[in-house]
């Protein structure tokens, strides 16, 4: 009996499968989560691509129509490519400007599926401001926001579950009009 026993201990057909079997979850967790974190770093550069894109080519025109503002965006569009932030998100461009010593919404466009809300306010609105921030009397400034709602695609049980939740992603951008103190828009 104790022959067998020996002879089983010193047996080491097998053995490669069995490390195998307790590397490869591990592995393929590790493969997944940073295919994972990579998408999610190319989303966030994607995002701050496109709110710094959309808002300097705002920030270049004396006044724009409604019809100008969607080719801007439809710029946004493809530099958001491949995600879709028609489906997924927002880009709202607001124009602020400075009067009698407060900031106001003067006008305000979004594009996506969100609710159009900008963290900046509503169109004829006074402007939250960041602190420390001013718009003085008679100046204006461009500001894009661009909201987008991540989904994990790696999501619900697996091995990479909770490496980065479902979250809303968001960026702006601010700008001083380059041509005029203030964009006239038309819609």
């Amino acid at each position: 009996m104790m022959r067998a026993w020996m002879a089983l201990w010193r047996d080491r057909r097998g053995s490669m499968a069995i490390e195998l079997a307790f590397a490869a979850p591990v592995v393929l967790c590790l493969i997944l989560s940073g295919v994972e974190i990579t998408r999610y770093v190319l989303l966030n550069q994607k995002i701050e691509r496109t709110t710094a894109t959309v808002a300097d080519l705002v920030s270049q025109a004396e006044t724009l129509t409604g019809a100008e503002v969607d080719n801007l965006f439809r710029a946004g569009l493809f530099v958001m490519d491949p995600f879709d932030i028609l489906a997924s998100g927002d880009i709202v461009v607001s124009s602020i400007v400075g009067e009698n010593g407060s900031a106001r919404v003067d006008w305000q466009r979004n594009l996506g599926q969100g609710d159009g809300g900008s963290r900046f306010g509503a169109a004829g609105a006074a402007a939250a401001l960041p602190p420390g921030f001013a718009v003085g009397d008679g100046e204006s400034i461009v500001v894009t926001e661009v909201f987008f709602e991540y989904q994990p695609m790696f999501n619900g049980g697996g091995l990479v579950d909770g490496v980065i939740g479902q979250v809303e992603l968001y960026n702006t951008a601010l700008f001083r009009p380059r041509f005029t103190s203030r964009i006239a828009y038309t819609p």
